[in-house]
């Protein structure tokens, strides 16, 4: 029986006995000449995927398969018919329906054998894709609630290619493939995910999984995509925070030639212009170019550039309206956005260039000019009934607080009590603005800086929005040793979790107490400084004697 059924080599039997004398059981020897052809076999198979003609290579492996297909089972030549069926760019679908059946089998196969499966069972795909884009908006809001609170280092730090480097997005574009049905599959997960949570972190994902397929240079999938190109050029303005003017000709451009009967790419594209990154963007090439408007003495309304940041804006804004409604065309922008409330925010710019110079001019009996402390009316009404105008008037007042520009940012603080959708105290806003109060740090311990701040702003809302309790909570937690110890114990009064209380609230509220347990001098300390008082013995002078 051995003889019939060993390896039929003449040279071989006389050699087999040395392997007795070293104790080598003959099922070792047979097991690695096993494997020794197996991976004979696995590289001749991925060999005849490559070589002669296209169907003479398929036919050939489509035989291999049915012979080996009856023995995927065996845990040794199951990796032989996994290999067979990853170079076959078509499985019969008898076979691809058995993987399917056994879960053991659907684990082990490749992810080329797998997207064949995927891409008739959306809901297989949708189990697969699911925890990824769970993990992937749990990464964003974790990176927004970071205890490191830094000016230089948030949100929006890491470039886009950076980001593209990520867990999920790679391996969604390694389950995507070249795969377009898989990738619009995947387009619709998102769109469906952002009409259900308004979460735009699936807008961010939209626009970076078409950005990593760009960099792979999936031209199966990329020149299908009609975004693709004003995602590209809009990914580089990302890049540098701005959208300088050969681009926004470039993005306009894209806009315009939107054709009649093709409006649903204006979904799409309002999609990709509302990633906060992109809006990001758009907002700060906005203030930068107010304040370029005002040292030329020029309207908002004559700027073309500012007016496409703003068209530009306003279709991203509108984004969940508009695939929510299924309506696709630009939303009409309001001609008063242009015509007063951007005006009215240039006049505070001018604000400030006149207060500054009257600081700087010798002081007449007058005594010194107070800093304009009253807002127009019109601009909490526009904060409050236009998401444009709210938008911008945030990214106006991190920029004023990132210059250090207390007085203005004490003047407009209120403003923010209500505004257009709660937009002040989402996670975005006030994870960039408590990075900019660090700034700021030396106005903590004025009461007056602190009780506009927390009592006017921050506490209105702590109660209601869990968020805002955290967001609080790290802000202290970085600038505790700055505030006035009065109002520090009385903020730590007010910021105590309740019962409904998350554990996120209760977890940071924890290490505050400790970080100012460790802060208070210690019972010892206190009884030892007054020995530290006693008078000193008299000593007598020479003259006294």
């Amino acid at each position: 029986w051995q003889t019939e059924n060993g390896v039929l080599l003449p040279s071989l039997q006389s050699a087999l006995p040395f392997l007795d004398l070293h104790g080598t059981p003959r099922l070792e020897f047979h097991q690695s000449v096993f494997d020794e052809l197996r991976e004979k076999l696995l590289e001749r198979v991925s060999a005849i995927a490559l070589e002669g003609k296209v169907e003479e290579r398929y036919k050939k492996l489509e035989d291999l398969l049915e012979k080996s297909f009856s023995l995927v089972k065996m845990p040794s030549i199951q990796p032989v018919v996994m290999c067979v069926m990853k170079h076959l760019p078509k499985v019969p679908e008898k076979k691809l329906k058995l993987v399917m059946a056994d879960k053991d089998l659907y684990k082990a196969c490749a992810v080329e054998v797998k997207r064949q499966i995927w891409q008739d069972n959306q809901a297989l795909f949708g189990d697969e894709v699911s925890p990824l884009l769970k993990q992937y908006i749990l990464e964003k809001e974790n990176i927004l609630f970071s205890n490191d609170i830094s000016v230089l280092h948030n949100f929006f730090s890491p470039s886009p290619k950076t980001r593209r480097q990520g867990e999920v997005v790679q391996k969604l574009t390694q389950m995507i493939g070249k795969n377009v049905k898989l990738y619009d599959m995947v387009l619709q997960f998102l769109r469906t995910l952002f009409l259900r949570t308004r979460n735009v972190h699936y807008c961010t994902l939209r626009a970076e999984l078409l950005m990593s397929l760009h960099d792979l240079e999936i031209s199966e999938i990329c020149t299908v995509d009609p975004c693709h190109k004003f995602t590209w050029c809009l990914d580089a303005c990302i890049r540098e925070k701005f959208v300088d003017n050969k681009r926004a000709r470039e993005l306009q451009g894209f806009l315009d030639g939107v054709k009649k009967g093709q409006e649903q790419v204006l979904g799409d594209l309002s999609m990709i212009l509302c990633d906060p990154f992109a809006i990001n963007t758009l907002a700060l090439s906005t203030i930068r170019h107010l304040q370029d408007l005002v040292g030329q003495d020029t309207l908002p309304r004559e700027s073309p550039d500012l007016l496409l940041l703003l068209r530009m804006l306003s279709l991203g804004q509108g984004a969940w309206d508009m695939i929510d409604s299924q309506v696709f065309k630009e939303p009409k922008m309001e001609a008063e956005l242009i015509t007063k409330f951007l005006p009215m925010l240039m006049s505070f710019v001018v604000d400030d260039y006149t207060f500054n110079v009257d600081q700087k001019l010798p002081s007449e009996e007058k005594g010194p000019v107070p800093y304009p402390s009253t807002i127009p009316e019109a601009f909490i009404k526009f904060l409050q009934e236009n998401r444009i105008a709210c938008e911008i008037g945030l990214y106006y007042i991190l920029h004023i607080t990132k210059q250090r520009n207390k007085n203005a940012f004490l003047r407009l603080l209120p403003a923010l009590v209500e505004t257009f959708s709660d937009l002040a105290f989402s996670d975005i806003f006030l994870h960039l603005l408590t990075g900019n109060l660090t700034l700021l740090g030396d106005e903590f311990a004025l009461e007056e800086f602190c009780t506009s701040l927390f009592d006017g702003f921050f506490l209105t809302a702590c109660s209601r929005k869990e968020n805002v309790h955290r967001h609080v909570l790290r802000l202290l937690l970085h600038l505790h040793h700055k505030v006035a110890p009065a109002k520090l114990e009385s903020l730590q009064k007010t910021l105590e979790p309740t019962k409904q209380s998350g554990e996120a609230v209760k977890e940071l509220y924890n290490q505050l107490t400790e970080k100012l347990e460790l802060r208070k001098p210690s019972p010892a300390e206190v009884t030892e400084t007054p020995s530290m008082e006693l008078p000193l013995p008299t000593v007598p002078t020479p003259a006294s004697r």
